[in-house]
């Protein structure tokens, strides 16, 4: 069956069925590689990537539910130069391993567009479902809070 959406700004066709989870049809079909398996049931964000600008887990997100939607992974993210959450990523050296990596800065990214700016609360309670097993929970809020500021 094919299913047909936006990936970072691109039309695409998958074969694949309604049910897929989309971070299989990213990674798998598509070469997608910034969404990681972390879980497979929504829990960690390893996977979290964008859908209509909202933030998604892709592993428990059927392709089915993207037809004709935008899916932005960190790929898409910017184009011609970092997006302010990126730079401060690097800018506050957040990434320890930098599995979760990718997930983290999809989220803040969706944090920073409904709060562009957020007290330590805010980024806690939003952050919150996005695992780190390094625990660069530290780096992560000054790095939002960074990007905030740009």
């Amino acid at each position: 069956m094919t299913q047909e959406f936006t990936l970072n700004g691109e039309p695409v066709t998958a074969d694949a069925t309604a049910d897929m989870p989309l971070l299989w049809v990213l990674r798998d079909l598509l070469g997608v590689t910034s969404p990681k398996y972390g879980c497979g049931v929504g829990v960690c964000g390893a996977c979290t990537s964008h859908v209509d600008g909202e933030a998604r887990r892709p592993c428990i997100t059927p392709v089915s539910e993207v037809v004709g939607r935008e899916v932005t992974t960190l790929e898409g993210l910017a184009a011609d130069e970092l997006h302010p959450v990126q730079q401060a990523w690097i800018d506050e050296d957040v990434a320890q391993c930098g599995f979760c990596q990718a997930g983290q800065i999809m989220q803040a990214v969706a944090l920073l567009a409904r709060t562009p700016d957020p007290t330590d609360r805010d980024i806690d309670e939003l952050m919150s479902d996005n695992v780190c097993r390094c625990g660069t929970y530290t780096r992560i809020r000054a790095a939002i809070k960074r990007a905030a500021r740009r």
